[in-house]
């Protein structure tokens, strides 16, 4: 490549990191000589961390597409046992937590019934919950694993390309960076992936040096700014996780009890969920205009999946079923918007010396 490039990977879960290996597969496939392991700068959040370390560490998109396409190819034999183990630490504190604030109510109950604060009470309870429902440590080993067969390096400075990886300080309310870059931090990188991997509710802070880090949300710009500050000329950002369209004229929301007419079909968690969305896409559109504002010279693309692919992007971001159909879709879609001789983002790519392959056979899209 002529310029200097940076790829920005957001989170998504599963079925996030399924959407991007798709898209960039595509642009593998749509241009001459390219791999995506080509950039120069690679920055990771939540799933996304997990893509963009194989990229910088010379896997090919292709070769992960394949990979998790097929469950006979074990490449990256990902499996639920490998994120969803119970962390029986936080289970213990939870437990000896609970019984405590039992005591506590059986007691005011017991001296002064009168006189309970019921509110007061049910906080204990809710203070008691666990800091998150699964642990990351099965994770964080299987990645070590990962990373040792395929010849991946465990330390930021190993690597060819410059590697960030986002996650966020619990305690301290701020980002924090781990890389090669200047100014990250350095850390055991497949206990920085877990680190940013352990989104919360779902998986429990990870601790490095004395500190509870966990998932980083996308942020303005989705950490944009890192690549740039080394130098990028042209970023490329890919978002998994927009907000989902969909008329409420036709049934089109899958549920547990068929398919519905509107998001408020699935419950409270996919309301939370959309409302999540809204607020995360609003704010990473208004962080890349004032990137680009600020920086005319550079050229910052967005790729997402369409909003009215309900039927995609309706499943858990924890769905291993899902994955075929994400993948598929990821990069059909943007094979397609790449064979566009109008789109934005293929003439970004051909000022990078990218060539075109022509397709007569794929017809153009959006």
């Amino acid at each position: 490549m002529k310029k200097k490039a940076g790829l920005c990977l957001a989170g998504g879960g599963i079925t996030g990191a399924m959407y991007e290996v798709g898209a960039l597969a595509a642009i593998e496939d749509a241009f001459h000589d390219f791999q995506a392991c080509d950039f120069d700068v690679f920055v990771g959040s939540s799933a996304g961390s997990c893509v963009a370390t194989a990229l910088a560490g010379g896997i090919p998109a292709q070769r992960l597409y394949r990979a998790l396409l097929s469950p006979t190819d074990d490449f990256f034999p990902l499996q639920r046992q490998h994120l969803l183990r119970l962390d029986l630490k936080e289970m213990q504190r939870v437990f000896r937590s609970a019984v405590g604030a039992a005591r506590r109510m059986l007691g005011s109950v017991t001296s002064r019934p009168l006189e309970v604060d019921v509110w007061t009470e049910l906080e204990r309870f809710v203070d008691s919950l666990p800091a998150g429902l699964f642990s990351m440590d099965s994770f964080e080993d299987f990645f070590r694993e990962f990373m040792q067969r395929r010849g991946l390096p465990r330390s930021f400075d190993d690597y060819a390309r410059t590697l960030f990886l986002v996650a966020s300080d619990l305690d301290g309310g701020q980002r924090v960076v781990f890389g090669s870059g200047e100014g990250a931090e350095r850390a055991p990188l497949p206990r920085a992936i877990a680190a940013a991997n352990a989104v919360p509710i779902l998986f429990a802070p990870v601790r490095i040096d004395g500190r509870d880090l966990m998932a980083s949300p996308i942020g303005e710009a989705a950490h944009a700014d890192l690549a740039l500050a080394e130098g990028c000329e042209m970023i490329l950002i890919i978002n998994p996780m927009v907000p989902v369209k969909s008329d409420p004229g036709e049934r089109t929301i899958p549920t547990g009890h068929g398919t519905m007419t509107r998001v408020r079909d699935k419950g409270l968690l996919w309301v939370h969920s959309q409302s999540w969305r809204l607020a995360s896409e609003a704010r990473l559109v208004a962080g890349i205009e004032n990137l680009q504002a600020a920086n005319p010279e550079v050229a910052i693309h967005l790729v997402e999946p369409e909003r009215d692919e309900v039927e995609m992007f309706m499943h858990s971001p924890m769905n291993f079923a899902a994955r075929r159909v994400i993948l598929e879709d990821g990069y059909t879609r943007t094979l397609r918007r790449l064979r566009n001789p109008e789109s934005r983002l293929r003439r970004s790519l051909e000022e990078l010396g990218l060539v075109p392959k022509e397709r007569e056979s794929v017809v153009p899209g959006p």
